[in-house]
């Protein structure tokens, strides 16, 4: 199956382009068909041997940056979530990625980031136009899936934004009923996991404020919430306060993105904060019953938005990349 390489990722590494939550729409991830030949037999997850992060450890090898090539390989081997475009049809990227997952045995890691007045205008935003759009973008994202073993963190930032008023009261019942009929339409599909996403613990530090929206935006048939998505709250941290969340919803499973909490955060900067480091490495071995996994669900080396002189939110950005890799200790 021939290699489908995203345009912007490969201008990344050649340097021809630049360098958030991770992408608004721009599809930061190359997807390749090809088997990744550095996977590890325990890892449920599959591996893009195409990523950015591949493609820059070529780049710099063939400049004789060897040493820097080493190092980024801490994040080129790791799994990582793509986040389809929102401006685009979502089914080719999930199509190539599935499908070489599943050659694998192998679980394709998604996100689904393209909800209505997304981000609050801020770095991430855009979204659908409507809720039409939504429901259209949702259901060709859900049908690419097919029967590939997937998992799905649906719309970072969605509920929180709703709790903490960033997002204007009046789109709450929409949003949360095109959760709900998103949740719906991923079930469908049969080896896809959802998970709902329910912000950080430092942005809504009262959980309890959490239960009500993600209720009604249907998280009980989700299989659970995810947690620190983007963000850099320590695994403890964001173990405590999910097992807290997961109290008050019954129970109900979560997942965290470790991608760049090894050094936890910087406080008072969230963009493209410095000395920051790769966290835990993908795994379902958490040692906790209700978290399902720790993920690198925001893609290490992606840019958070134009600040501390970074590219746009979602670009490929090789020396905020080399940094995480190199302070990191796992």
């Amino acid at each position: 199956m021939p290699r489908l390489i995203h345009t912007l990722a490969a201008l990344a590494v050649l340097g021809l382009a630049a360098g958030c939550s991770s992408a608004p729409g721009i599809g930061e991830a190359s997807v390749a068909g090809a088997a990744s030949e550095k996977a590890s037999a325990a890892q449920p997850f599959w591996v893009d041997p195409a990523s950015s992060a591949a493609q820059q450890i070529e780049l710099w090898r063939r400049q004789g940056r060897t040493e820097d090539a080493a190092l980024l390989r801490r994040i080129a081997d790791e799994p990582a979530a793509l986040w389809p475009a929102g401006e685009i049809d979502p089914a080719p990227m999930i199509k190539a990625a599935t499908a070489s997952a599943s050659q694998e045995g192998r679980t394709a890691l998604f996100v689904a980031y393209d909800i209505p007045h997304r981000d609050c205008g801020q770095h991430s935003a855009g979204g659908a136009a409507d809720a039409d759009a939504y429901r259209a973008w949702i259901g060709k994202f859900a049908e690419a899936l097919g029967g590939a073993k997937a998992l799905v963190v649906l719309e970072p930032d969605a509920v929180a934004h709703l709790v903490d008023g960033c997002t204007p009261a009046e789109y709450a019942p929409e949003r949360e009923r095109l959760l709900s009929e998103a949740v719906t339409r991923l079930k469908q599909q049969p080896r896809t996991k959802v998970y709902l996403d329910a912000g950080n613990p430092a942005w809504i530090r009262e959980p309890d404020r959490l239960v009500g929206p993600l209720t009604r935006a249907g998280v009980a048939h989700a299989d659970g919430f995810s947690l620190n998505v983007s963000n850099f709250q320590t695994d403890e941290v964001t173990r405590k306060y999910g097992l807290r969340l997961s109290a008050g919803l019954g129970g109900k499973h979560f997942v965290v993105d470790s991608s760049r909490n090894g050094n936890g955060p910087l406080p008072g900067a969230w963009c493209n904060p410095p000395g920051r480091a790769l966290g835990t490495r993908p795994t379902t071995d958490t040692g906790e019953p209700s978290l399902d996994a720790y993920l690198w669900i925001k893609r290490p080396g992606e840019s958070d938005g134009t600040c501390e002189g970074g590219p746009d939110a979602g670009r490929w950005w090789p020396e905020y990349a080399l940094g995480l890799a190199a302070n990191s200790r796992r």
